[in-house]
């Protein structure tokens, strides 16, 4: 769909759509991280660019597209602090597995010989 020109006089719902799209896309990141997806295969997402030709963002829709990236941005983190998390689950799975905890393992010598 391609979005009006700003000739047309409608570049405030231009950009409305626009911001419409990029809250979808933190909203399905937010879902994803609340485990609403756990048993979905989840669609990648292409990257956000502005439509062309729109123009500038108008002042009143400002405060939402503040808050679209307020969420970006706690999803953003939210994200990083989950795959460390798997990262130490799964070294610490590793170590279970193996029995190896990293650490020197005790010889014991039979001097009974």
């Amino acid at each position: 769909m391609a979005a009006p020109s700003p000739q047309a006089g409608n570049w405030s719902a231009a950009w409305s759509a626009a911001l419409d799209a990029l809250e979808m896309d933190v909203a399905a990141v937010e879902e994803m991280l609340a485990g609403d997806h756990r048993d979905r295969d989840l669609q990648s997402s292409d990257a956000w660019s502005p439509p062309e030709d729109i123009g500038p963002l108008p002042l009143d829709l400002r405060p939402r597209a503040d808050a679209i990236l307020a969420r970006q941005l706690a999803a953003a983190q939210a994200l990083a602090m989950a795959m460390v998390g798997n990262r130490r689950q799964a070294a610490m799975l590793a170590r279970v597995e193996s029995g190896n905890d990293g650490g020197n393992r005790p010889v014991y010598v039979n001097y009974a010989a």
